[in-house]
């Protein structure tokens, strides 16, 4: 049956991805088995299988569950291959060792029935049992990573990496989910915010898995995959607060310390010497802006980022030109002031000056010179991200 007939004919596809889960396998088949028996929902179990060699593949068919093997490895890729081949209208997902509850799915599917697109898990209402999650991710990890995917995506929920979850298969392929790793989970949870479906959360107990080998997650390693992926996702936290920030105090500091001489609070002086430094990070903000306004520029041309309505109204104001006028202006506003240096140089016969004096004119005249060269080249590189093409042919699209 081809994959196109098998969309949406049956309700409800438990998901397992798999790697080398013959220890605990059958107990899930088997509890997942029993809860579309008992509620009678028309389903299926699919073990998304990422290349074991355990066994375990003939355990799940011997037990009456669909495997479908995944050609490439990873987490990510194990759940995108079980969601392409599920023949249910809505999926739940959930890790095949044991921890989750697959008899108690009730809540998921009334969520779900009830027009929800995306329905988490949050183990932290739901009961974590000892030893089930290490005190680093229960305390540290989970937590933290938690409260910043809140912070910058709003999705409203508790435990932004419960692997129990249950979605509407149509919605979350309309996503376009390219991950293939760990950082899947929080992949499905960022752009299901951004496009503003309707997630919920269910509270699901969390008992100590079944296996006797160790989780095939790395705590340290996988933390900082998945918080990499959320700053990459949400490029304001990223790079335009830290950048307004550092751009604002660095050019206050200059304009005062330029104009108005030095500066003393209480018995600290503040002189030549801080403008040098206030200059380096009035050019780190600035940078960091320019970094922003490409990476918008890519992420929304790509499909990876939405686009607001006001975001393409400044697109549309927007064009490599203007960015280059600006540049030059700011270029040759260094330039000028350099001149004037030179030309008070030349005053003095060209011998000694002061130093104060001179570093206190020579720091706005690099800055304007820095900041103008950088305008400049952001300018031409985004004229190369605008700049209209057609779409790329099927077979000149390499596979990296």
């Amino acid at each position: 049956m081809s994959n196109a007939a098998q969309t949406n004919t049956i309700e409800l596809t438990i998901l397992m991805p798999c790697l080398n889960e013959a220890e605990t396998l059958a107990t899930c088949v088997e509890k997942a088995q029993g809860f579309l028996t008992r509620t009678g929902i028309e389903g299926e179990v699919l073990v998304s299988d990422n290349g074991s060699t355990d066994g375990s593949q003939a355990i799940a068919e011997r037990l009456g569950a669909r495997v479908s093997p995944a050609s490439r490895r990873g987490y990510g890729a194990a759940l995108l291959n079980g969601i392409d081949t599920a023949r249910g209208r809505y999926i739940i997902m959930g890790d095949a060792d044991d921890s989750y509850d697959f008899t108690n799915l009730d809540p998921f599917v009334e969520r779900l029935r009830d027009g929800a697109d995306l329905v988490m898990g949050n183990r932290f209402k739901g009961g974590i049992a000892p030893g089930a999650m290490p005190p680093l991710h229960k305390y540290l990890g989970n937590p933290v990573l938690s409260g910043i995917g809140q912070l910058f995506f709003r999705p409203n929920i508790g435990d932004f990496h419960c692997g129990l979850r249950g979605f509407n298969r149509a919605r979350i392929q309309e996503l376009d989910l390219q991950t293939t790793g760990m950082e899947f989970a929080s992949e499905m949870v960022v752009k299901a915010s951004l496009d503003r479906y309707r997630i919920e959360e269910v509270p699901t107990t969390l008992k100590k898995d079944g296996r006797s080998r160790p989780p095939h997650l790395r705590s340290w390693h996988d933390g900082w995959r998945h918080l990499r992926f959320l700053l990459l996702f949400a490029p304001r936290w990223l790079f335009v607060y830290p950048g307004l920030i550092a751009f604002i105090l660095g050019a206050a500091a200059v304009a005062v310390l330029a104009f108005g001489g030095g500066v003393q609070v209480a018995d600290v002086g503040f002189g030549v010497t801080t403008m040098v430094y206030a200059s380096a990070l009035c050019v780190l903000g600035y940078q960091a802006l320019l970094f922003f306004w490409l990476t918008k520029l890519y992420a929304t041309q790509e499909g990876f980022l939405p686009t607001s309505p006001r975001y393409r109204s400044i697109v549309a104001r927007w064009s490599a030109e203007r960015g280059l006028l600006i540049g030059l202006a700011l270029f040759l506003l260094g330039i000028v002031i350099g001149i004037v240096q030179v030309v008070r140089w030349g005053s003095l016969d060209f011998g000694e000056q002061d130093a104060v004096a001179a570093i206190r004119i020579a720091v706005p005249s690099a800055l304007g010179i820095i900041l103008g060269f950088q305008t400049i080249m952001m300018s031409f590189f985004s004229g190369v991200l605008t700049t209209p093409r057609r779409e790329s042919r099927p077979e000149a699209i390499i596979e990296s």
